[in-house]
Order: C-alpha cells, then structure tokens, then sequence
C-alpha cells in the first residue's frame, strides 16, 4: 500500500474569499476547511490548498502531499541525499514536515489521517 495518500496543489491567492469562489466550484462545491498557520490563512478545498496572507517563506514548496505516515518520507529522503528542513512537527491540520529532495525540489508532507 503506498504511503502518499494525496496530493494538494498550492495556490497563493491575494484574497481567500474572493479565491474559494472559483475554487469551491472546481472541488464540486467541497466545503472548504480553513485554518491558520503562523501568518498565513490557508484554506482546503478539495485537491487544493490556497494559502493568502505572508506567504514569501512558503514560495519555495513544490506541492504538499498527503501521507499515512512521516517515518518513511524521513528514511527515504534523508537515505537518497536529500534533508530535512522542518519537523516533524505538529500543525492544524496533521504532524507535518518540509523536505529538500536530493533534486532540489521543496515539499510539505502533512500526515492525513482520512
């Protein structure tokens, strides 16, 4: 059973309101499930994630992906030359962790328990 569960596409919008119009259309009218983090207002709605407010520290972030566990994201990065930038650590929505893959690709890995 693979551990990536989902994935979510980051959207940084200027106005989440105005955002999750379009948004909430396109998720086939998913409410969204809105939180904050440090000083940024997030919002999740269905395969999206907008994110609204002093986002230049998260500009960097490929995608979030979705997983059942952090442990083999952790094992697998770190054993392929990659590093951990943050976490893991809790967070609104799930532990969560920020990675730098050997690549240079920027993910967040948030384990969801759904």
């Amino acid at each position: 059973m693979p551990n990536i569960t989902g994935v979510l596409a980051r959207v940084v919008v200027d106005d989440l309101d105005s955002a999750l119009v379009l948004y909430r259309a396109l998720a086939g009218g998913e409410e969204p499930v809105r939180f904050r983090f440090r000083d940024v207002e997030l919002a999740r709605v269905g395969p999206f994630l907008l994110l609204s407010g002093d986002t230049a520290a998260y500009g960097d972030r490929v995608a979030t992906l979705l997983v059942r566990e952090l442990e083999p994201v952790v094992r697998e990065v770190v054993g392929t030359g990659g590093e951990i930038v943050e976490g893991p650590s809790p967070a609104p929505n799930g532990r969560r962790l920020i990675a730098r893959h050997a690549d240079g690709a920027v993910f967040e890995y948030i384990e969801d328990d759904a």
